[in-house]
C-alpha cells in the first residue's frame, strides 16, 4: 500500500472524523448459533466512525489511526494511542492505553484485537467493569467470544468498587456470559483481605443476582440440642415461576437429614395458581433412638399449601401440616413460632363466588403435638380441636335494597369428629336484616337476626343418640355521632373528631346447656368484641343479652386525613344476668363489664406507640394491659419497647433494637423476659459490620421450646455482595423475625 500524499493526510487529520459503512460478513449468510445470529449489537449495518489526530491508509480497505485513536460502531466504542481499522473484515487492532465500552461494560488494557461485527477478539493485561452488577477485575488476557460472552484468563472478579477490593475470587479461567446472566469458573480461590478463605474446583454465579441453578454456600451451624450442623443446599431454577431447593444436612448428634422446598406460581386458562411444599426427613435419629428405644426413630415433617383458580368464580386450596412425633418442634425448630406450633392443620377447601353469595366446602383435620412436659404437668396439655368432615358454608348479602335495607344470610352444615368426645352434625342458619340511617354527622342502624340451629348427636358412652334444636332471635341498635373541630396538635393544624357510640343488644335466654361445644369459646374482650351481638365465638352458644355498650373515640387527623392519634374508651352495661355459659356454671351477675382504654398514634415522625388497658372498676384492678412503642430516628436505627400483662397468666417485658454502634458497626438485640416466671423466654444478641461490598454478622439466640427446656444457637456469616455468603446458622432470618423494623444492611443482595 502506497502512502497518501501529505496534503491529503492533513485533510483527514483536520476533519478528525471518518465515517464508513460496515460490509456484511460471511457469518450473516450462514446458519450460526443464536448467540451470534442475534447478538447484543442492535444494528449490524450501523456506520463505523473513526477519529484520530492523524489518519492514513487506503479508504474502504485499511485505516491507520495515530494519536488519540477512536472507533465507534453502534454500542461499541474503542479508544487507544494507536489503532488500525480494517473495513472489509470490520476488525480493529489497538495498542497503548486501550479503552473499550460495550453495552455499558468498560475494559482497559495494553493491546486489543476485536471484530466489530462478530464481537470476537482479545485484550492483553485487561481490567474490566460490568454494568449489570458493577463487578470488576483484572487478568492476564481477556478473550471476547462474542458480544455477550468473555473469558477472563488468570484473572480476578469482585463486586467491590475500590481498586484494592476487600474480597475477590481468582481463577485460571472465568467465563462471563451476560446473555445467559451467568459467570462460571474453573479452579477458584476466594480471597478476603488478601487471605484465601475457601477454594473450589468449580464455581458458577449470576452476574445480576438473578436466580439460577447450582450449589449454594455451605452453612454450618451449632445448637445446644443438636451439636454441630452442616447443610449444603442445591438450588434448581426449574423455570422463571418454579424452583426447588434441596437441603442435605449433617447433624452431629443425630445423623443425616434431607430437606426439600418446592415453590411455584403460574397461570392457566382458568386463572392463577401458586403454592409451596417443604419436607424434612431424618431416617435414623441416634439421639431420639437412645431416649426412646421402643419407638421408631425415623423423624420427618411436611408442610404444603396450594391455591388455584378453577374458573373466574371458583377456586380450591389445601393447607397441610404434619410431623412424625411430639418432640419434633422441640428438637428441630429454629424460631420461636415454629417451636410452639402444636396444632397442625390439614385442610382441603373450595370456594365458589356468585354475584352476592359465596359457597365454601372444606374438610379439616388436626394433628396435635403434645408438650412432652404435659405428662408431669397436665395443665400443659394441648387441647385437640374437633375435625370438620366436612363443613359447608353459605354466605349471602346485599346492601341498599328495597329502599335502603341491608340483608345477609349465613348457613353452615358441619360434621364434627373427635376421637374422645361426643360427635355429631350441626346445621346453622342465621338470617339478618338491617336498615342503616346515615347522615353527615350521625348513623343509626337497627338490626334483627335469628340464630337457628339443629343438632344430630351420636351415641356417646351411656348417652343415646338424640336430636336437638334451638331458635334464638336478636335485636340490636347501633348508633353514633361524629363531631369535628380544628385544633393544633404537635405544632400542626389538625382536625379533631369526637365520636360517641351506643350499641344496644337484646337476646332472650334459651337454655343451651345440653348442646355440645364443638367449636365455641368465650370471645376475647376487646374493642372489636364489645360491638358484636354474641359474647361467644362459634355457633354452639348464643349468649342471652340485655346490654348497652357505650364508647367514646377521638381522632386527630392531619391535613392529608392520616390518623396521628386515636383515643378510645368503652364499657358494656348489663341490664340482666348472663345465664348462658359454656358449661353449667352459675350465671354472671355483673352490672357492667370491665373498662377498655386504648391509645394509638404517631407522636412524631420517628415515634409511634400503641396501648390497650382492661380495667375492672369493681375490684379496682387491671385485668390486662399492653404497651408498645417504636422509635425509628433514621435508617437502620430502631428501638422497640413492649410490655404485656394478663392477670393470672403472664407478665412479659420485651426490648429489641438495631442500632449503629460506631463506624460501620451495628448492634442488634432482643430480650423477652417473663416477670411472672422470672426467666428469659427469648434472647438475641448480635453484631453486624457493613463494608462497601460485604457484610459480617455474628451473634447468638436462645428461646424456650418447652416449659422447662430451651434451645441455644450461635451464628456468624460473611456475605460477599453479589457472590455468596459463608458462615454458621441463619443470622439474617433470626434478626428479621425478632426485631420489628429491622433493615438489612445490604438491601438488594441475596435471595
Amino acid at each position: 500500500m502506497s502512502r497518501m500524499p501529505k496534503p491529503q493526510r492533513l485533510a483527514y487529520a483536520l476533519s478528525a472524523i471518518f465515517t464508513v459503512t460496515a460490509l456484511p460478513s460471511v457469518a450473516h449468510a450462514q446458519n450460526v448459533p443464536p448467540k451470534q445470529r442475534a447478538p447484543r449489537v442492535e444494528d449490524k449495518n450501523a456506520v463505523t466512525t473513526v477519529m484520530a489526530e492523524d489518519i492514513s491508509g487506503r479508504p474502504e480497505r485499511e485505516l491507520n489511526l495515530e494519536r488519540d485513536a477512536e472507533i465507534i460502531k453502534d454500542k461499541t466504542k474503542v479508544k487507544a494511542d494507536t489503532a488500525c481499522y480494517r473495513q472489509v473484515e470490520d476488525e480493529v487492532e489497538a495498542k497503548g492505553n486501550v479503552k473499550i465500552w460495550r453495552f455499558g461494560d468498560y475494559f482497559t488494557g495494553d493491546e486489543l484485537k476485536l471484530n466489530m461485527d462478530t464481537g470476537k477478539g482479545y485484550m492483553l493485561n485487561p481490567t474490566y467493569q460490568l454494568e449489570a452488577n458493577h463487578a470488576r477485575g483484572k487478568a492476564e488476557r481477556l478473550n471476547f467470544i462474542n458480544e455477550d460472552e468473555a473469558q477472563v484468563v488468570n484473572g480476578t472478579y469482585s463486586t467491590c468498587q475500590s481498586a484494592d477490593p476487600d474480597w475477590y475470587l481468582r481463577s485460571d479461567t472465568l467465563n462471563l456470559d451476560s446473555g445467559r446472566d451467568v459467570g462460571t469458573a474453573g479452579k477458584t480461590l476466594i480471597y478476603f483481605k488478601d487471605v484465601p478463605i475457601i477454594g473450589t474446583p468449580a464455581l458458577s454465579f449470576s452476574l445480576s443476582g438473578a436466580r439460577r441453578s447450582g450449589w449454594l454456600s455451605p452453612t454450618p451451624g451449632f445448637g445446644s440440642k443438636n451439636g454441630a450442623e452442616l447443610v449444603v443446599p442445591y438450588y434448581f431454577n426449574i423455570a422463571p415461576n418454579r424452583d426447588l431447593t434441596l437441603y442435605p444436612k449433617i447433624i452431629a448428634n443425630r445423623g443425616i437429614q434431607v430437606g426439600a422446598l418446592g415453590r411455584y406460581l403460574g397461570e392457566t386458562d382458568s386463572g392463577l395458581y401458586h403454592g409451596e411444599t417443604y419436607i424434612e426427613y431424618l431416617p435414623h435419629d441416634r439421639e431420639y433412638a437412645k431416649a426412646n428405644p421402643d419407638v421408631k426413630s425415623d423423624r420427618w415433617m411436611i408442610r404444603s399449601s396450594h391455591t388455584q383458580d378453577l374458573s373466574k368464580d371458583w377456586e380450591y386450596s389445601w393447607n397441610f401440616r404434619a410431623a412424625s412425633d411430639n418432640n419434633y418442634p422441640n428438637d428441630f425448630s429454629k424460631t420461636v413460632s415454629s417451636s410452639t406450633e402444636r396444632q397442625l392443620l390439614r385442610e382441603l377447601r373450595t370456594d365458589y363466588h356468585g354475584d352476592f353469595w359465596t359457597l365454601t366446602a372444606r374438610v379439616q383435620k388436626y394433628q396435635v403435638l403434645q408438650d412432652p412436659e404435659s405428662i408431669l404437668d397436665p395443665t400443659l396439655t394441648v387441647t385437640r380441636p374437633y375435625d370438620r368432615l366436612p363443613a359447608v358454608n353459605l354466605h349471602a348479602a346485599q346492601y341498599d335494597v328495597a329502599g335502603g335495607f341491608d340483608w345477609a344470610f349465613d348457613s353452615e352444615l358441619t360434621r364434627f369428629y373427635h376421637p374422645t368426645l361426643i360427635n355429631g352434625t350441626r346445621l346453622v342458619a342465621i338470617p339478618q336484616l338491617s336498615y342503616p340511617i346515615i347522615g353527615p354527622s350521625y348513623f343509626i342502624t337497627p338490626k334483627v337476626m335469628v340464630n337457628m340451629a339443629s343438632y344430630q348427636l351420636d351415641a356417646f358412652g351411656s348417652q343415646r343418640a338424640e336430636n336437638l334444636s334451638r331458635t334464638v332471635p336478636t335485636f340490636s341498635l347501633d348508633s353514633g355521632l361524629i363531631f369535628e373541630r380544628d385544633v393544633k396538635f404537635g405544632g400542626k393544624n389538625m382536625t379533631q373528631t369526637l365520636e360517641p357510640r351506643l350499641f344496644y343488644v337484646n337476646t332472650p335466654y334459651r337454655d343451651q346447656s345440653k348442646f355440645p361445644t364443638f367449636d365455641t369459646d368465650a370471645a376475647t374482650f376487646n374493642f372489636s368484641q364489645i360491638f358484636s351481638e354474641n359474647r361467644f365465638v362459634g355457633s354452639d352458644r348464643i349468649g342471652d343479652a340485655n346490654q348497652l355498650t357505650a364508647a367514646l373515640t377521638s381522632r386527630f387527623l392531619d391535613a392529608n386525613g392520616a390518623e396521628a392519634l386515636r383515643l378510645a374508651f368503652g364499657q358494656r352495661f348489663y341490664f340482666r344476668d348472663q345465664k348462658v355459659q359454656l358449661d353449667s356454671s352459675t350465671p354472671v351477675v355483673d352490672a357492667h363489664s370491665d373498662i377498655l382504654l386504648a391509645a394509638t398514634g404517631r407522636i412524631s415522625e420517628t415515634w409511634t406507640f400503641d396501648s390497650a388497658v382492661q380495667y375492672n372498676p369493681s375490684q379496682s384492678r387491671i385485668v390486662s394491659e399492653s404497651y408498645t412503642a417504636q422509635w425509628i430516628p433514621g435508617s437502620k436505627k430502631v428501638l422497640n419497647l413492649g410490655y404485656r400483662y394478663l392477670r393470672d397468666s403472664f407478665k412479659n417485658i420485651e426490648l429489641s433494637s438495631q442500632w449503629p454502634i460506631f463506624q460501620r458497626w451495628y448492634g442488634v438485640g432482643r430480650i423477652s423476659y417473663s416477670v411472672q416466671d422470672k426467666k428469659i423466654l427469648e434472647s438475641l444478641v448480635g453484631l453486624e459490620y457493613n463494608a462497601d461490598c460485604w457484610v459480617f454478622r455474628t451473634g447468638a439466640q436462645r428461646f424456650v421450646t418447652t416449659s422447662t427446656k430451651a434451645s441455644t444457637q450461635i451464628f456468624f456469616q460473611l456475605e460477599l455482595n453479589g457472590l455468596s455468603h459463608l458462615g454458621v446458622g441463619s443470622p439474617l432470618e433470626a434478626m428479621k423475625s425478632s426485631i420489628p423494623g429491622y433493615q438489612r444492611l445490604n438491601e438488594g443482595y441475596g435471595r
